[in-house]
């Protein structure tokens, strides 16, 4: 078992935006960490037609979910994608690769060289993000976005009181995340297994992954708490991209601060894969929605 390995759950429409990622990690990949994906089974030959055959290990989706005894594979495949993924991400340390592992989206981007040191202390912990986004909340309270802070702060809460814990909300987002196994084993020993549940009855569009791991590792304390800020520059909202941009933000300066960034895929279509099944007037709609929003960037 490795101590730490980069990880990276993915699905067909996201293979390109996973290529750009692999490319990111084999150039700035400086300690050569393993890099594992994994995707349903039916993906394989798309996925290596993408992306080749080099640079990545790959597992099956089915694999990862089977690795837990009391999943349902039915139930995987009757669940949104969506959030099937965000259990399947949570459930990959089952397979015992990695003592820890980088959580990656297919949307992240590595721009600058990255270590092991930056993600595991000297002794081998590993670091946790976790912060209280009040930078992203002034910000979309600033530019009339008030919707942004009021959801992430009642999600926060939801997930607080499962844990029955009081006090400041913390976040472990965005991606990539760093997780432990022994944080994700403590939840399955002391919370779900003796309610008799498994973590595809725990997380829900109401109940997020990335939540959840940072009560857990709060209430149970795991491992030994090293809080970092996150680790990517996100845009998670157009409207942020063309903001920070007009005030002068190029990657050459982000990565002054952090070892990538990401481009939220909401936003970014032109990289899914496979043809629209919009329509054009449902394009046109949407790219007049962002020239819009574009212009208020200059206000």
């Amino acid at each position: 078992m490795k101590d730490f390995v980069l990880y990276c759950k993915s699905y067909s429409r996201d293979f390109l935006r996973l290529k750009r990622l692999l490319e990111s990690v084999n150039q700035f990949n400086a300690d050569h960490l393993d890099f594992y994906i994994s995707t349903p089974k039916v993906d394989k030959d798309l996925l290596e037609k993408t992306l080749g055959g080099d640079g990545y290990f790959w597992v099956a989706d089915e694999d990862i979910i089977t690795a837990n005894p009391h999943a349902d594979i039915a139930k995987y495949h009757a669940m949104p994608g969506g959030l099937s993924q965000q259990i399947i991400k949570s459930e990959f340390w089952r397979l015992r690769y990695a003592e820890n592992y980088l959580c990656l989206d297919s949307d992240c981007l590595f721009i600058r060289n990255f270590f092991k040191s930056d993600f595991l202390a000297n002794d081998g912990m590993p670091y946790t993000v976790l912060h209280q986004n009040k930078e992203l909340f002034q910000l979309a309270t600033d530019r009339g976005h008030e919707k942004v802070e009021r959801d992430l702060r009642k999600e926060a809460e939801r997930v607080k009181a499962v844990f029955n814990r009081k006090g400041p909300n913390f976040y472990c987002a965005p991606a990539p995340f760093i997780w432990s196994a022994k944080v994700w084993q403590s939840l399955e020993t002391q919370y779900l297994e003796p309610k008799g549940m498994s973590l595809w009855d725990l997380i829900s569009p109401e109940l997020p992954e990335t939540l959840i791991y940072g009560e857990t590792l709060l209430r149970y304390r795991a491992i030994q708490l090293i809080a970092i800020e996150p680790l990517f520059r996100t845009y998670h909202y157009d409207w942020q991209y063309f903001l920070m941009k007009r005030l002068g933000e190029t990657k050459a300066k982000v990565a002054q601060n952090y070892l990538g960034v990401i481009y939220q895929s909401a936003w970014e279509s032109e990289l899914n894969l496979g043809q629209s099944q919009k329509s054009l007037s449902s394009h046109l709609l949407k790219r007049l929605k962002r020239f819009s929003r574009y212009l208020q960037s200059f206000v």
